[in-house]
């Protein structure tokens, strides 16, 4: 037996040293099937294959996604600003403009790694004009990149750049720079420290003005300094400039003979605005108190307010030609029509109207001349309340503005069906009717043309306006007769004549109303003069507002103003005279309108 044992060991040995699978040896033979092993094969190259067809298809057929997140961490797009574009006064002086100035900003995480000296700091603060402990907060903050302050002046930025400080960085940017500076504020406006019009007309023509700003690729560290310029993604294109209607020389007139009436008649705040007759164009706006655009730290809400435009008031007297003169475009009287204001008390509607004096029989011509409240009211007896609604309406009392400037009120003129007897009376006269100082200027237009009202205008008009026909030729020239007459010895507004000039217009004054009451101390005085009569050039209306000595009226606060204003305008724009008087003769006690 065990010869037979040995004698297969040593058979078995020499099998496999003859390549004998060890599958033959009924000890080592595999009991799992052929095919299971197939499939195992089968399924580890599948998985191989499904492994190499993903990688295909990411690295080769859908890259795009992958290269854009990649893209996204180190690839950014840069705003490149455009120039905002200048503005101009009409004879191409420049009242705005932009000047290249930069951010300084600081990447904390660099000035953590090597911080300045306190020396540096120190210098740093006074540079930009900073308390060293706000700066240092702001160096120590925890973002990685921080203001530390906008629009320094480029003088300013090299002194920074030259303290060497680890993590400065300063940007191109730019700063709005006014050079007329209060003298044409209301007019221009200003933009903020992201060069967008905040106010006037940098505000109303901010689209075209800004332009459109540009941008370029750059790669970006991970502190987020440019390391790499990758390319132009989209030109800038600089804002249009831009020519407005205003005279520089008649915009400083305009100003300094408001800020001097203030200050002479101590007043709350005054304003005028000057128009040419022939093209509605915007000569001069002028409000006081007003604000410095290029440093407007401790501007306040009283100096922002553009008066000529955003306040209204109850006009008094200087409304009452537009009751006169819808009369006569309707033949319902002739300037030569007479009228009995009695002893100057006068009951209509359950109310008394005054006069200041009493006038007795008088015609329509001295109704204009002497203001009286009482021929006006009988004069819009005549009227019905429609036909007085639709003349106000016409010349755009109580109607929103379309002078494409921000801030523009339509004033108030209510329904006419809801007028009792007393209210077409008072309004007849100017009370319980409101509007701008320049809704009011822009009416007369119809009193210095031949009875047709045009548009205003704030820019450069190179086209002749069409106008619309208000009242008659005739009747406009009647009613310049009248209101040259108010400016006389006899007349309201005597303190309103230009020597060399003929001067038509006419005064107003009305209470204020506070708490809901017509004050009896406190009064808004305006006149709205022509000149020169002979060949109308301009539309000047002034208004003082709350005066506080001795003189409150129209005809001593605002009559003299305009008389300043339009002698040094009329001069300016080289009008020739048309006057041989030179000696202006006022009254010792000039005559006071009746509202």
């Amino acid at each position: 037996m065990k010869s037979s044992a040995s004698t297969s060991r040593a058979n078995s040995r020499v099998a496999a040293s003859k390549g004998v699978a060890f599958s033959k040896s009924p000890v080592l033979a595999v009991r799992l099937p052929d095919w299971r092993s197939r499939v195992v094969l089968f399924v580890l190259f599948a998985a191989f294959g499904l492994l190499a067809g993903r990688a295909v298809w990411v690295q080769v057929a859908d890259n795009k996604f992958l290269q854009e997140q990649g893209a996204n961490r180190y690839m950014r797009t840069q705003e490149l600003p455009a120039t905002r574009g200048k503005i101009f006064d009409r004879n191409g002086m420049v009242l705005g403009s932009s000047l290249p100035v930069k951010s300084v900003s600081i990447f904390t995480d660099d000035y953590k790694a090597s911080p300045a000296s306190s020396d540096k700091v120190r210098e740093l603060a006074t540079l930009l004009d900073m308390p060293q402990a706000e700066l240092l907060k702001k160096l120590k903050s925890d973002r990685s990149y921080v203001y530390l302050k906008r629009q320094v002046e480029m003088e300013v930025v090299a002194k920074i750049e030259k303290l060497g400080i680890e993590g400065i960085d300063t940007r191109k940017e730019y700063k709005r720079y006014y050079p007329q500076g209060e003298v044409m504020a209301h007019m221009v406006g200003f933009t903020n420290v992201e060069d967008v019009g905040q106010e006037a007309m940098e505000l109303a023509q901010q689209k075209a003005l800004a332009g459109q700003p540009g941008s370029r690729r750059v790669i970006k560290d991970r502190l987020g300094r440019i390391v790499e310029d990758v390319g132009m993604s989209r030109e800038p294109h600089d804002g249009k400039d831009l020519t407005l209607s205003v005279d520089s020389k008649l915009q400083y007139i305009a100003f300094n003979s408001v800020k001097n009436a203030v200050e002479k008649f101590h007043a709350k705040a005054g304003a005028a605005v000057v128009l040419d007759v022939h093209t509605g164009e915007v000569l001069a706006l002028a409000n006081w108190p007003t604000y410095d655009p290029n440093n407007r730290s401790h501007l306040t809400g009283e100096q922002l307010r553009n008066r000529v435009i955003t306040d209204t008031f109850e006009p008094g007297s200087s409304l009452k030609p537009f009751t006169v003169a819808l009369a006569l475009d309707k033949g319902l009287i002739t300037p030569r029509s007479t009228f009995d204001t009695g002893n100057g008390r006068y009951s209509t509607g359950g109310h008394v109207i005054r006069d200041t004096h009493a006038h007795g029989v008088i015609d329509v011509g001295t109704i204009i001349q002497k203001s009286s409240n009482i021929g006006t009211t009988k004069i819009s007896e005549l009227l019905s309340a429609q036909e007085m609604w639709e003349l106000f309406t016409k010349v755009g009392f109580g109607q929103a503005p379309r002078f494409g400037f921000p801030g523009a009120v339509a004033g108030r003129v209510r329904p006419y069906k809801s007028w009792p007897i007393v209210a077409k009376a008072n309004m007849s006269f100017g009370q319980g009717i409101s509007m701008s100082l320049l809704q009011l200027a822009r009416a007369w237009l119809i009193f210095a043309r031949d009875g047709d009202i045009i548009p205003l205008s704030f820019q450069k008009v190179t086209d002749k306006p069409v106008g619309q026909q208000v009242i008659s030729a005739k009747t406009a020239a009647q009613l310049r007769v009248m209101v040259e007459s108010v400016v006389g010895p006899e007349g309201t507004a005597s303190q309103a004549q230009v020597a060399g000039y003929r001067i038509g217009g006419k005064t107003g004054t009305a209470q204020k109303v506070i708490d809901g009451r017509y004050s009896q101390t406190h009064y808004i005085g305006n006149f709205v003069g022509i000149a020169p009569m002979s060949n109308p050039r301009f539309v000047i209306a002034v208004m003082i507002d709350d005066p506080s000595g001795p003189f409150h009226t129209g005809g001593a606060v605002a009559a003299p103003t305009f008389a300043a204003l339009a002698a040094n305008a009329l001069r300016a724009a080289n009008v020739p005279p048309d006057s041989t008087v030179t000696d202006i003769i006022i009254p010792e006690h000039p005559l006071e309108e009746s509202n």
